[in-house]
């Protein structure tokens, strides 16, 4: 890669030359036959990734967009829904159900751990919801939901299942094929996801797929309180590129063309037990240094792990002489800030590049007075990725 740092934050996340090349070739006309056929190949890509059978959405935008068009085109005003929250991005449908005057309601679970299912159930008892949204990996805590055990209970209690995948997409299975209980009709129904962390392009693109019973919510609604996140106006556009609604972004499209090029070539399931392996091992290596993760590993996402600090090491003085050796890793939000770290592992992350991140973090906490056994902890990581693979 011709990147000069390693950018282990939850997203942005590196990008590979391939995608680069693919980013800088020439400006054509967003009407030019040859842009057009390459909009109608992501459209298919994006439809094989998440197996949908309805419609896909790839617009100009980031994930928050993506979360927008997902509520406005499901849930009128007035009417309800339940935010499952697992950290700081699953309270992001809060404010923002509240600015088109739905009802919220939240399930917050302690940071670091799942919402109990049975307190899902409970509320999904007590009232009627037109939708539940789940962050299937929340990017603040590193914790991946229980979509085995919460979307079967939303389903029957006839709610939409809206789940934010933007953390987890092109890392975690997502498959909206996928029955998860003994109804049919068990599966997830809308999908969100944004360009620039497990699918390895540059931000920019909102990236959003709605199943049959999804698109059936829409038409209940008569007027929705939005223009461009109408996925009315979008979806002449979705099923023909060559018409035109809002200018899409040309060189973006070809980005995630090669991006997704990429992931597929892998292999889905490859894919995951790939992104499986390298949290197991960043999460392993890391413990040797007296580093804990904030989430168990029976409940860690794939795709990133909120790490917290030993005794005495300063959060500022740790990501600045890290930054130097050119490791680049977030601070930690909310009541963590401070406390502890955030590293990606996903994407076009390889082995190689985590295992020097692991020998760089060693030598840092090794410069700031902590002892750190760095032999210890890389192999730790090579044995675990090892284990995990096989």
């Amino acid at each position: 890669m011709r990147n000069e740092e390693m950018l282990l934050i939850p997203g942005p996340t590196p990008v590979v030359d391939s995608i680069y090349d693919a980013l800088a070739s020439e400006t054509r006309s967003h009407t030019d036959p040859r842009f057009v056929a390459i909009y109608k190949k992501v459209l298919e890509q994006t439809r094989n990734l998440f197996k949908t059978d309805g419609e896909v959405f790839i617009v100009s935008g980031s994930g928050t967009i993506a979360m927008e068009m997902a509520l406005v085109n499901t849930v009128a005003a007035g009417e309800k829904i339940l935010v499952i929250s697992q950290g700081y991005f699953g309270d992001r449908f809060i404010p923002l159900g509240k600015a088109f005057g739905i009802e919220v309601d939240i399930l917050q679970s302690e940071w670091g751990k799942q919402v109990d299912p049975e307190d899902v159930e409970k509320l999904l008892g007590e009232k009627q919801y037109k939708a539940v949204t789940i962050t299937h990996a929340d990017t603040s805590t590193g914790v991946a939901a229980n979509l085995e055990a919460l979307v079967p209970i939303i389903k029957e209690h006839g709610a939409l299942v809206i789940l934010d995948g933007v953390c987890a997409t092109a890392a975690m299975e997502e498959d909206m094929s996928k029955v998860y209980g003994s109804n049919p009709n068990d599966k997830i129904d809308i999908i969100l996801t944004g360009s620039q962390k497990a699918i390895g392009i540059p931000p920019g693109l909102a990236i959003i797929a709605f199943n049959q019973t999804a698109l059936e919510a829409r038409k209940q609604i008569d007027r929705v309180p939005a223009y461009y996140c109408d996925i009315y106006n979008w979806l002449p556009i979705m099923q023909d590129p060559s018409k035109y609604f809002a200018t899409p972004p040309v060189n973006l499209i070809y980005a995630y063309e090669e991006g997704m090029r990429l992931v597929l070539e892998e292999g889905l399931e490859k894919r995951y037990a790939r992104h499986d392996a390298f949290g197991r091992a960043v999460r392993a290596a890391l413990s040797e240094y007296g580093m804990t993760a904030l989430a168990d590993e029976s409940v860690a996402a794939s795709t990133l792990s909120c790490i917290q600090y030993p005794e005495g090491i300063d959060d500022a003085e740790f990501r600045a002489a890290l930054a130097k050796k050119g490791v680049i890793v977030s601070g930690a939000l909310a009541h963590l800030a401070g406390k502890a770290f955030r590293i990606g592992h996903m994407g076009n992350t390889t082995a190689q590049m985590l295992e020097n991140a692991i020998q760089y973090i060693g030598e840092t906490l090794n410069e700031l007075g902590h002892k750190a056994d760095i032999t210890k902890a890389m192999e730790r990581f090579r044995s675990t990725v090892s284990l995990a693979v096989n």
